[in-house]
Parts: structure tokens; sequence; C-alpha cells
């Protein structure tokens, strides 16, 4: 089992704690990081686009000119699609992008991403994120001090009022529980900053 550093808001290392090689301790696969990540991409299309077809565009009712004697191709109508203003082709309708991936594979993927941010040294565990008050300066301070990136995925064991609205307010800085954490945030993030509370909920959930 890997150990790593439990380190205060202050930055001063406090204590260590040991990491399961099941779930922070796995060769990351990237393949299914891959397919997952643009599993979830996929799934948070709306997919609204809609273009009208011949039949829904307004006007075109009266033939443009006679059918014969122009020496002109025929046409019927000016909502056509070979005329501006008219309907389009084959063009896109609302529709769902949505997929689903198998539970297992899924649950690979998260485990990668967890054990790629170990591997690379991107994993930062806390005591704690409690505060005595709502401030964004407080959150900024502390990711500064014990060393989070340029961005910072952290996750709270629970809710936690203080750190969720200090922090909401920083760019690239992102708060999550420990059942709403997903590999594209994992991803995303330079640094996976958690609390050790929360870290041993994910090896108890993840297991």
């Amino acid at each position: 089992m890997a150990k790593i550093d439990i380190k205060n808001l202050s930055g001063a290392v406090t204590g260590s704690m040991e990491l399961s090689d099941e779930i922070f301790g796995i060769e990351p696969n990237e393949g299914v990081m891959s397919l997952v990540v643009r599993n979830q991409l996929a799934n948070r299309r709306q997919g609204t686009q809609k273009t009208k077809t011949r039949s829904e565009v307004a006007g075109g009712g009266k033939r443009p000119y006679r059918q014969k004697g122009t020496g002109r191709a025929r046409h019927g109508s000016t909502r056509s699609a070979q005329y501006v203003g008219g309907g389009i082709i084959f063009g896109p309708n609302p529709r769902s992008y949505s997929y689903t991936v198998p539970k297992k594979v899924r649950r690979l993927a998260l485990k990668s991403a967890l054990s790629s941010k170990v591997a690379n040294s991107q994993l930062i565990v806390v005591e704690d994120m409690n505060l005595a008050e709502i401030k964004t300066a407080a959150v900024a301070n502390a990711l500064k001090s014990i060393g989070a990136g340029s961005s910072a995925l952290v996750v709270l064991e629970g809710a936690n009022q203080n750190a969720e609205l200090s922090a909401r307010n920083i760019r690239d800085v992102k708060t999550a529980y420990v059942n709403t954490i997903n590999v594209f945030d994992i991803l995303k993030y330079d640094s996976f900053v958690a609390t050790k509370a929360a870290v041993e909920k994910i090896e108890e959930v993840y297991r």
C-alpha cells in the first residue's frame, strides 16, 4: 500500500495514511478512461438542434411561375430546398445522444483516474475543510498552502456549507462529494484534493 501525507489547511504535515492499492494503485487504463469521458460528454448534450423541412417553412403556397412555356425548370413552391428561405433536406432533428456504459467499465475508469492522480503526485489529502466562516480567501489561501495546482477538485465527505460557498467563486476550483465524483472531473482538474474522511469513504464505496 502506498502512503500519503495528510496536511492541515496551513500546509503542515500532520500525519499519513495508507491508500488502498485496489482503488489508488492499479495500472491506469487510458482506453477505458477515454471511453467513459466520451460517454459523459455525450450524455451532457442537449440534442435540441432543429431545422425546418420544406413542409414546415412558412409560405410557398403559390407556384412561382407557370409550368409550361417559360423554358425554365418546373417548380411548385418557393420553399423547396434550392430556394433561399426554403426548407433544409436531411437537416438535424431533436435526438438523444446518451448511451450507457457497463457499470464495471465505469468503475474501472474511476479507479484508473484516481490511480493516475496518485502516480502523478496530484492527490492531496487534508485533515478536513472546516472553515470558521464563509470566506473565499480562506479556501484560496488553503489551496495555495497545501500546494494545489492552478485548478483543483475538492472532494468532501459530506455537506459542508462554509467550504462549498467559499470555493464556488474561485475560478477552476470545484467541490464535489464522494458519490458525485466522476472520471471527467478527476482528469480535468490538476489537483485532486480530498479530506481524510472522503478518502476513507471512497475506499469503502468503490472497493
